[in-house]
């Protein structure tokens, strides 16, 4: 009967509480939650080296973290130099070869990181005196080689020449250096020329200069005691010699007087890099840091967004558009919007990111928007709680930032306590519109034309010229680049009478063609068969086919070991437009074809011609004087993702009456693969088994 009774009353209960909740109001939020986090334990070592700690016991772990808070740094003609130094410190030391220093970390199941400024430790806290140990040795003690200068020099010389293709690449790098000038430590860039004028000396010196204890911190978060931290840091550390790192003035960068266009051509762009960025006086002490991030945020911090949910979701010009802003206590640091864009509607995103920038100075955002955005924060904040390396970067950055000891305790409640107010405020202290600095990257061909015809408020917006290196430049011209009577088919004409002549070309009824070449430590293998309707191309990494391409009567498909994956039927149909034993062939009774200029390849003028389609759109370049193919070039559309392939051809070889390129370059992922041609069989005795 009790228990009757019982289950009575906790359904009334239930029923009652239901009864009073009015689910068409959105419940008040709550509090927030208070933050507990534990301050961490200091000390000092005699050469100014500050050691913080924070014990936490829960798992058998614990991650080191040293950082030299050091001022930036000008590299100047030597650029690269602190990149080159920070790759060669914690291989080995003067007490321990590199191999048994990288054995020994690996048999500890741990990771030791170093950087120009920067080390990283973690392991299980068992093994802490130890690896404490060795990353001092790495830091205190680096054995700087000769031999091991040259690898990581060549290393960064591949890494550079990879990235003067990367349109990503070298539109961040113009960004920068126009935003700071090339003067400036964040906006000089490495090159190929200042890497070669670092010697091992200047390796040496810049450690001894910069890698020192002055401004350096070093964290100890994990299930280790203070005492200990103590005693194996003032063994292992107090070794360090006291110094201070130099100091030296650079010009301060200044925003541009007016909102301009900063334009720089790249041929090879599928797309455009486009960046709305102006410079802030931002720190993390400010009052106005929060509401300067939550402002971000709405405008383009992700996927829910103001300019995603314009140039994505409404307009279709882009996969993605965001924004950001950053801090920095020396200095002005960036607000930037940026977007990759179609090369068709470059303008048209420029003035769409631009009318956001200034919508959100103007309108109050919506309650929606601004709960969303806190609550981003919110979650962000708590989920990044778990990780020992936050607690790391919460403690250095109250003691490097100037922060109140309470800063991130009171982190959430002063999230919460943002208004739409303090938003706008923000927005219209740190997003500028009237001096923006508009850095475009793309292919100027197709896009100048409509970027010089940008009007924003009324205005035309001026469009300035800048090559890769953010020097100023004249306008490209693109209408005097091709002589008159100049044609597609006349300068297909002259390939093919280049390379052995039409009668010659005519007897041939089917070709074999190996290229072979090394990357990533294998040797990659591209063997093609062609016929006049049939084609398959297979790429081998040490002799194990990886993928090939077959396309034959109405079939199109590639293939990955034994899998075949029919392509679309659109690209089938574009694959037709350059089908037969040389792509020229079809090309030049294609009436899609167009001559479309001439551009600079390797150094000499080529003329382009374009055979667009739907889903590939093919570049072929031939050399002015010599008629000879010197560069292919394909954008490559498919479920939704573009890729730019580029191979340059050189280095024409006789077989058989006919020229073949010897030599092709070509990247794969962040490298650039060059392949030697090993085979070249005319009239090959084609198999079936050649298209399967």
């Amino acid at each position: 009967m009790k228990k009757s009774i019982f289950l009575y009353l906790l359904v009334a209960t239930c029923f009652g509480l239901n009864a009073q909740t009015d689910r068409s109001r959105m419940p008040e939020p709550g509090p927030a939650p208070e933050i507990n986090l534990q301050d961490p334990q200091r000390f000092e070592l005699s050469n100014g080296l500050k050691v913080l700690v924070v014990e936490n016991h829960k798992l058998p772990r614990v991650t080191i973290q040293l950082l030299l808070d050091n001022p930036p740094i000008l590299e100047g003609d030597k650029a690269g130099v602190a990149s080159l130094m920070g790759s060669l410190l914690g291989n080995g030391s003067k007490n321990i070869p590199k191999d048994e220093f990288n054995e020994e970390v690996d048999f500890l199941g741990a990771t030791i990181n170093f950087g120009s400024q920067s080390a990283f430790a973690q392991s299980l806290s068992s093994y802490f005196p130890r690896i404490l140990e060795l990353m001092a040795e790495g830091a205190l003690y680096p054995m700087f080689t000769e031999e091991e200068f040259e690898k990581e020099k060549e290393k960064l010389l591949t890494a550079l020449k990879a990235g003067e293709k990367d349109v990503s690449e070298i539109a961040g790098r113009v960004q920068r250096a126009l935003a700071y000038g090339k003067n400036h430590p964040y906006g000089e860039f490495t090159t190929e020329e200042t890497v070669n004028n670092v010697t091992l000396y200047d390796v040496e010196e810049f450690y001894r200069n910069y890698f020192v204890p002055a401004n350096a911190y070093l964290v100890v978060i994990g299930d280790v005691s203070f005492e200990q931290v103590e005693e194996l840091v003032t063994e292992y550390f107090t070794p360090w010699t006291k110094a201070a790192p130099p100091t030296f003035a650079f010009s301060a960068p200044s925003d541009a007087q007016y909102t301009q266009v900063n334009f720089v051509d790249m041929p090879n762009a599928v797309q455009s890099e486009i960046a709305v960025q102006n410079l802030v006086e931002l720190q993390m002490n400010d009052p106005d840091y929060l509401p300067a991030l939550v402002a971000n945020r709405i405008l383009g911090g992700g996927g829910e967004a103001r300019l995603f949910m314009n140039l994505r979701e409404d307009k279709g010009y882009t996969y993605g558009s965001y924004s950001s802003i950053s801090s920095d206590k020396y200095g002005p640091s960036r607000f930037r919007a940026t977007a990759s864009v179609r090369n068709m509607v470059t303008d048209s995103s420029v003035v769409e990111i631009l009318k956001e920038i200034k919508r959100i100075r103007e309108e109050p955002v919506s309650d929606k928007e601004l709960e969303i955005a806190k609550a981003k924060y919110t979650g962000s904040f708590v989920l990044a709680l778990e990780q020992p390396a936050t607690i790391a970067r919460y403690a250095l950055n109250i003691e490097t930032e100037n922060l109140p000891k309470d800063y991130y305790k009171t982190y959430l409640e002063r999230i919460s306590n943002i208004s739409k107010e303090d938003v706008e405020q923000a927005a219209q202290k740190y997003f500028e519109p009237s001096n923006a600095r508009i850095v475009v990257a793309g292919k100027g061909s197709e896009v100048l034309e409509n970027i010089e015809n940008i009007t924003f408020e009324g205005r035309k917006v001026p469009v300035k010229y800048y090559d890769k290196t953010a020097s100023p430049v004249e306008k490209p011209d693109y209408s005097a680049s091709v002589p008159e009577g100049t044609t597609v088919q006349s300068v297909i004409d002259r390939f093919l009478e280049a390379i052995g002549g039409k009668d010659q070309i005519s007897q041939i009824e089917s070709l074999k063609l190996v290229y072979q070449g090394n990357a990533m430590g294998a040797t990659i293998r591209v063997e093609e068969v062609r016929t006049a309707d049939r084609y398959a191309q297979t790429t081998f990494m040490n002799d194990n086919p990886m993928m090939g391409v077959v396309a034959k009567g109405d079939e199109l498909y590639m293939k990955q070991g034994p899998n075949k994956m029919p392509l679309p039927e659109q690209m089938k149909k574009d694959m037709q437009q350059v089908m037969g034993i040389f792509p020229e062939q079809a090309v030049a009774g294609n009436p899609n074809a167009k001559l479309a200029g001439t551009e600079e390849v390797a150094g000499r003028p080529a003329y382009r011609i374009d055979v667009p389609g739907e889903t590939i759109q093919a570049s072929y370049y031939y050399d002015v004087e010599t008629g000879l193919k010197v560069k292919e070039a394909s954008v490559i559309n498919m479920n939704g993702q573009t890729q730019n392939q580029e191979t340059l051809i050189s280095d024409y070889q006789e077989v058989d009456g006919i020229l073949f390129p010897s030599v092709k370059s070509q990247s794969m992922g962040p490298q650039q693969i060059e392949t030697t041609l090993q085979e070249a069989v005319v009239n090959y005795s084609v198999q079936e088994s050649d298209f399967d």
